[in-house]
This record gives structure tokens, C-alpha cells and sequence, in this order.
């Protein structure tokens, strides 16, 4: 019998992590299929940028939304509308006659995509207790780089053929598949009857150490988004066309497994708010070495401390957040968290670009970032301990 739970524990988890997976998936061919789509229609670069803008805005809305249907209606039927909206959106999406409709549309499929994470996150919380907790949402969280590889393959392997509407198609086809997984997943907890609103939650449950919570979700977000989204720009700028390679994407995300897998080792062993004050530093330390690298072997080796720490920290916030609330409001508190954490997503490529406009300095910009990583790690460790102690 313990046998049988374990077996239903791991598909569970692995179905959860789903979520994690598409959200990559959807990151990584959102970038790809933009380039086509503003050569296709002949946009201008606002105009392009504005797509990954209104996808952004789009999961702001979804973390916030779900997160708190998720505490109303249960996890489990929750992370089936989120998919059903991603994965409908995208089919729709791909039949998109035109810019403007194609922002209508992406604003949805943004919706759907910002409520998988926090419900996934508050579900994962809801199945463990105390350090193995903290380890799996940091485990669950490493699915992010497996849907980075399978966003690369997908590009590399039928964007020739299918083109951006075929990409769309088969990332929709496979949300269904995993939508036929979900539906044999059940509920951890019954929840007790709740209709309050988002907004009626924050309003009574409101602690002052949520604005630093909020404050290292921004800069967790800003500081990975504002990064990793301008890479491939400023390195082919600074001489370096071989850093945009598949190959090097590919190094990049690899090394972010380790990242994770050392995270949920040291979440065992130390409170996972020391973890991501830890994953912090060594992100600005990686910020830093890539400012000042001037070979292309120094940007690959700087390029994987950035991706081992700043995934690492991703992991470990996931995993601290719905620590610090009880069940019954998990997933409305740890939506909102994510959402906030999504306007950094917005404010940090813009900034960059804004910098780079300016010819500020490629160093600068990372120095920049090495002092919003700092933030975010001393903010974290004013944080309360969990909620294990409070009855579930």
C-alpha cells in the first residue's frame, strides 16, 4: 500500500510540474515566433515588443485571478481552466488574421499561463510539509529548464517546416495531452467555503513583511527577465555571434539543472530563505563577471553562474512563498506575490533597452542588476518562518 501512494505521489508531482514546463515552452517560442511574426507583418519594433508586454500583463492578471479561484473552487479544477485557456488560446492564437487580434488573443493565453504556476506551487505546498516541502517546489521548479530544451528543439526542428502557426498548434495539442493527465490528480485539502474576492483577502490578511516579499519577487523577475531577454542582443553586439548559437542556449540551460538540484539539497538542510539570499549573491556575482567578460569563454562560464544562481533563486522564492501562508489562502497570497514579481518581468527588459538606447555601458547595466539582486537578498531574510505550525 506504501508503495502504491509513493507511485501516485511521484505521477502527481510529475503532472504538476507540467506547469513549469509550459510556462517555459510558452517564454521560448514566444521570443522565436515574435521575430517571424514582425518580419511576416511587417511591424515595427514597438509594435513587437508590445506582444511580449501584453503576455506579461496577461499573467499578472492570471496570478492574481486564479490564484484566488484556486482557494475557492480547489487547486485541482483550477489548473484545469488555466490549461484549458492556454492551450484553447493558443489554438485560436494560431489562426490570428492579424496584429491586433493576435494581442487580444495573446492577452488570454497570458491569463491562462500566469494562474499555472502560483495554483501549481500552492498544490505542490498542499502535498508536503516542513524541508520537503521547500525541496520539491524547488524540484517542481526545475521543469522550467526541460521546457526551455523542448521550446529550443521545437524551433530548431519544426519551425522550417510548420512555420509559427504549426509551433502554436503543437504546443496546444500537448496542453491537452497533459489537461487528459490532470484530470486523474485530486484535491489534497477541502478547502472551506470561501468567496472572497483577491482583493478582499489582501485587504484582511495584509502583513507588513509582504512588501519585502514583494520586493524579492520584483527583483527576482527584473533582475532574470531584464538579463536573460537582452543576452543575446548585447552579445552579438559586443562581437560575440556565437553566444546566440543553439548550442550555447542549450549550455545556458543546462546549467541551470544543477542550479536547482543543489537548491533543493540545501533546502533540507537551512531554511529556504537563506537558500535564496545565497542563489541572490551568487546571481550578482554572475552579473558582475558578465559585465566585465571580454572573451567568449569568460561569457559562456559568466553565463552559466547567471544561470545556475539566478534559477536556483527562482526555485527557492517559489518554494519559500506559499510556506508562509495557511492553505486556506495560499493560493490567492502566492498568486499575488507571483503577479507583482510579473511587473519586474515587464520593468526589467524595458530598462535595458532604455539603457542600451543611451549607449550606457554593457558593465553598468549588469552593475545595475547586481544591486537589485542584493536587494532582493537582504529583503527575503526579514521573512516569519512557515506556516507548518498553523493547522491546515
Amino acid at each position: 500500500m506504501e508503495n502504491t501512494n509513493q507511485k501516485s505521489t511521484s505521477f502527481t508531482f510529475l503532472v504538476i510540474g507540467t506547469a513549469w514546463m509550459f510556462d517555459a515552452m510558452d517564454v521560448g517560442l514566444l521570443s522565436f515566433i515574435m521575430s517571424i511574426v514582425h518580419k511576416e507583418w511587417m511591424l515595427t519594433n514597438s509594435q513587437t515588443g508590445l506582444i511580449s508586454s501584453i503576455s506579461t500583463v496577461g499573467m499578472i492578471c492570471g496570478g492574481f485571478y486564479f490564484g484566488s479561484l484556486a482557494d475557492r473552487i480547489g487547486r485541482k479544477n483550477t489548473l484545469i481552466i488555466t490549461l484549458l485557456t492556454f492551450s484553447i488560446g493558443n489554438l485560436v492564437l494560431a489562426a490570428a488574421p492579424g496584429f491586433y487580434t493576435f494581442l487580444a488573443i495573446r492577452f488570454i493565453v497570458g491569463m491562462g499561463l500566469g494562474g499555472e504556476l502560483p495554483v501549481a506551487a500552492t498544490y505542490v505546498a498542499d502535498m508536503y510539509r516542513g524541508p520537503k516541502r521547500s525541496q520539491m517546489l524547488i524540484l517542481a521548479d526545475s521543469f522550467w529548464a526541460v521546457g526551455w530544451l523542448v521550446a529550443s528543439f521545437l524551433s530548431v526542428l519544426f519551425a522550417p517546416v510548420l512555420g509559427w502557426r504549426g509551433l502554436l498548434i503543437l504546443t496546444a495539442l500537448a496542453g491537452f495531452f497533459a489537461l487528459v493527465l490532470r484530470r486523474h490528480i485530486h484535491e489534497i485539502h477541502t478547502l472551506p467555503k470561501q468567496t472572497s474576492e483577491w482583493r478582499a483577502t489582501l485587504k484582511s490578511e495584509f502583513r507588513p513583511w509582504t512588501l519585502t516579499l514583494w520586493v524579492a519577487w520584483f527583483m527576482v523577475m527584473f533582475s532574470y527577465y531584464g538579463m536573460f531577454m537582452w543576452l543575446p542582443s548585447i552579445l552579438i553586439d559586443k562581437g560575440y555571434g556565437v553566444v546566440s548559437s543553439f548550442g550555447y542556449t542549450t549550455i545556458i540551460v543546462v546549467a541551470q539543472l544543477p542550479g536547482y538540484f543543489c537548491a533543493a539539497w540545501l533546502a533540507r538542510r537551512m531554511k529556504v530563505k537563506y537558500v535564496f539570499s545565497i542563489y541572490m549573491l551568487g546571481t550578482a556575482l554572475g552579473a558582475i563577471m558578465f559585465g566585465q567578460s571580454t572573451t567568449a569563454v569568460m561569457i559562456v562560464i559568466a553565463g552559466c553562474v547567471l544561470s545556475f544562481f539566478n534559477l536556483g533563486a527562482y526555485g527557492a522564492i517559489i518554494a519559500l512563498t506559499p510556506d508562509l501562508y495557511e492553505s486556506k489562502i495560499r493560493g490567492t497570497m502566492t498568486g499575488i506575490a507571483q503577479g507583482i514579481g510579473r511587473i519586474g518581468a515587464i520593468v526589467g527588459p524595458l530598462l535595458v533597452g532604455i539603457l542600451m538606447d543611451h549607449q550606457t555601458s554593457v558593465n553598468l547595466v549588469f552593475i545595475i542588476f547586481m544591486i537589485s539582486l542584493v536587494i532582493g537578498s537582504i529583503a527575503v531574510l526579514t521573512l516569519p518562518a512557515s506556516q507548518d505550525n498553523q493547522k491546515e
